[in-house]
């Protein structure tokens, strides 16, 4: 079948031969603009149209048999339905009465509109890591700066504590040595008297001494 026989065979659908091949050659520009454009467009159950890279490679004159370089290209290719592949394997039996194909739900049909809605959702999606990314530094950087005052904030502390431990070690010290020199000035003061006493003391063992000579003085004489 080809195009005349094609738009000869939808003729009677669309209301006149000069209908069907305006529609068939409106659906058949959009497939390959779409395709050129780098777009899939996909018919449910009927099959997908859609643009393939393929990369330099060597291939073979089937001529002369040479080894020949092939530059990079890009081809179209279709890819059938499952529904397309029921009918034609016999697995489903062709409706007498019915299209073949159904009418594609909403949406199933893609062009250059569903592209740009996809463009915008990517951007919309890199967008939002964009700004979850930012939002992930801030936090990053809020937490590193807390992390550091709470640093700085326990230095502190400890060196206000060592501050207080050694005053309060300093006035300990001194508080034990006055109490020291105190009790040694009392026990000085005690032993001052008893060595005064003692140096009393002496004097009257010395004049009993001489009164004794005194005595035995008088008694020679007699």
């Amino acid at each position: 079948m080809n195009k005349a026989q094609l738009v000869e065979a939808i003729a009677d659908k669309v209301g006149g031969r000069q209908q069907a091949a305006d529609a068939v050659d409106a659906v058949l520009d959009a497939i390959v603009r779409a395709v050129v454009a780098g777009d899939r467009v996909s018919v449910t159950g009927f099959g997908s149209f859609e643009k393939v890279d393929r990369p330099a490679r060597y291939a073979r004159n089937p001529q002369t048999g040479e080894r020949v370089r092939v530059k990079k290209t890009s081809v179209p290719r279709f890819r059938a339905g499952q529904g397309f592949k029921d009918l034609v394997s016999g697995s489903k039996k062709l409706p007498k009465h019915d299209v073949a194909v159904k009418k594609a739900p909403k949406g199933s049909l893609t062009g250059g509109v569903a592209r740009a809605t996809t463009k915008a959702a990517a951007k919309k999606a890199a967008a939002k890591k964009a700004v979850a990314k930012k939002v992930t530094a801030k936090k990053a950087v809020a937490a590193a700066k807390t992390t550091a005052a709470k640093k700085t904030t326990a230095k502190k502390t400890t060196a206000a504590a060592k501050k207080t431990t050694a005053a309060a070690a300093k006035k300990t010290t001194a508080a034990a040595a006055k109490k020291t020199t105190a009790a040694k000035k009392a026990v000085a003061g005690k032993t001052a008297p008893a060595k005064k006493a003692t140096a009393k003391k002496a004097p009257a063992k010395k004049a009993t001494a001489r009164k004794t000579t005194a005595k035995k003085a008088t008694a020679r004489k007699k």
